[in-house]
């Protein structure tokens, strides 16, 4: 036998293994890996030899798998989740802040896929596509006629930057079909959904999640904010569910002074990190107030927490969620990853804000509305349980607590005037897609300072909306007002998008109410 062919089986095993520790190593930054054949491997290993190869009935194995993992990341704690395949690539997109496609928001209306926004500088606003336009055929699939979910969509219309797509698109205000070809491309997702001035020195900035862009995005609405001449700032943190923690501390650094510390994180080896402020703030001397609620999560209560514990600015809202773990996502090697807890983060004072919780159960933990309903807490500061032995003590003598989520320096409780049920707002909804569906042209003619001080002033649309209703609206006295303020923010949405949403909102807004009463009395 030739010596090379004899000697095959060793050569592939040593490259197999000189593969694997290479493979680990390379890997290092996304995850600690440590090569042994353990007997827990081994274990593991040959049950799904066994499923696999010996099992009475076929069994897809990846499936068995996923769910095997997901199990075991129960045992651990509420925040180390598996990421399938199938979906890691859309988490990507979303904290990444960018995705390859046409550049167009949807929904499907009477199962057809109906354009409600064409993204500023995309493929699709270059190729002259609008907002009204129904999408029949992309390539040589059929859109139309499905119960197809926006998911599936978006895997018709997504793609490869630059890659060619031809739709069929019948515009209703010419009653035609249209063929359009375009190359798909970059597509930025805001995380900054919206800023504004709120009078004239009062500004406002949402951030809706921490991804990739948004430092840039939120220097770009500062910058623009101060040169409209904005000396007190909102920061809205409110429902945002955190993301990457350097974009939250290069946030943070714009507000503190040079050598604060933001936050420091600890392992399980003792190892600690900190991350301080640098000379680069660029509203160090301004007012500042921070909104938060019970959604507001890890990464917003590091900017909640650092700022409230450097006795800079004014936290306003309810006592955030209280996320205190710090996750790190590593590759499983097929598509597929793991996001694991691997330290603690902690904030300047010293205090952890995770809350308790108990292994596999994770339902109560990611339900705890209710029972802070039931508590009495989203209503009254003085319902919030705090730990004496959980105190700790800012630079100026604040007294601030961890243990359980950031409590904020002025509460202000769940706004309890709301009485739309899930239905009713979902009749709101489509009846206004309608409306501006068959009134483009007038709408157009809108800008959002007019629109938020004249739109319906007589009530007509309202009345038009009210006579459409199968069902009674709620006998609440704030009932008709609700309904006007959604009426027209839906309706601001549809054309100056959350940017418009949210100037009609805040108007009614009680945090926002608050900060304004607490900003005149300085």
């Amino acid at each position: 036998m030739n010596s090379k062919v004899k000697n095959l089986p060793i050569i592939v095993a040593i490259a197999v293994v000189v593969g694997m520790v290479l493979g680990n190593v390379l890997n290092y930054e996304k995850g600690t890996v440590v090569f042994r054949g353990s007997a827990s491997e081994l274990k593991m290993k040959r049950l799904m030899d066994y499923i696999e190869y010996d099992y009475v009935d076929e069994v897809d194995v990846d499936i068995l798998l996923d769910g095997a993992i997901t199990q075991m990341l129960k045992k651990l704690d509420p925040h180390s989740v598996y990421i399938p395949r199938d979906r890691l690539q859309r988490v990507t997109e979303t904290m990444q802040g960018k995705f390859d496609g046409i550049g167009v928001q949807f929904l499907m209306h009477q199962d057809t896929v109906t354009i409600t926004k064409v993204m500023p500088n995309g493929p699709s606003e270059k190729a002259g596509i609008e907002a009204g336009d129904r999408i029949l055929i992309a390539n040589n699939d059929t859109l139309f006629g499905h119960d197809y979910s926006s998911a599936k969509i978006m895997g018709f219309l997504k793609g490869s930057a630059r890659s060619k797509i031809k739709l069929s698109i019948y515009r209703r205000s010419l009653d035609s079909v249209l063929s359009i070809d375009l190359k798909r491309g970059k597509i930025a997702i805001a995380s900054v959904s919206g800023y504004h001035m709120m009078d004239d020195h009062v500004g406002y900035i949402y951030i809706e999640r921490f991804a990739r862009t948004t430092y840039d995005e939120f220097k770009v609405a500062l910058t623009e904010l101060q040169a409209r001449g904005m000396k007190t700032l909102v920061l809205d943190l409110r429902n945002n569910p955190g993301g990457f923690m350097g974009v939250a501390n290069s946030i943070v650094d714009e507000f503190l002074e040079d050598d604060k510390l933001i936050v420091f994180t600890k392992s399980k080896n003792g190892a600690i990190h900190e991350s301080f402020a640098t000379e680069k703030g660029g509203f160090e001397t301004g007012n500042l107030y921070v909104l938060i609620n019970e959604n507001s999560a890890s990464a917003s209560e590091i900017v909640a927490g650092a700022l409230q514990d450097n006795d800079k600015g004014t936290i306003v809202g309810r006592r955030s969620f209280g996320k205190g773990l710090v996750q790190q996502e590593m590759d499983l090697g097929d598509g597929s990853a793991v996001r694991l807890t691997t330290s603690r983060y902690y904030t300047p004072t010293g205090r952890s804000i995770q809350r308790p919780y108990s292994k596999n159960d994770n339902e109560k933990y990611y339900h705890s509305f209710t029972e802070r309903m039931k508590s009495g807490e989203l209503v009254s500061k003085d319902s919030i349980k705090v730990v004496d032995s959980l105190k700790f003590v800012t630079p100026k003598g604040k007294v601030v607590y961890g243990g359980g989520g950031i409590i904020p320096d002025v509460f202000v409780g769940i706004d309890t005037r709301l009485s739309l049920s899930n239905r009713l707002f979902l009749d709101l909804n489509n009846w206004v897609f309608k409306y501006v569906d068959n009134h483009r042209g007038p709408l157009k003619k809108w800008q959002l300072d007019d629109f938020v001080i004249n739109f319906d002033k007589n009530d007509k649309i309202m009345n038009a909306f009210l006579s459409s209703l199968d069902q009674e609206i709620p006998p609440s006295p704030n009932a008709k007002k609700e309904l006007k303020l959604y009426l027209r923010a839906l309706v601001a949405q549809q054309l100056f998008d959350d940017l418009g949403y949210y100037t009609i909102i805040r108007k009614e807004d009680l945090m926002i109410k608050k900060v304004m009463e607490l900003d005149a009395q300085n």
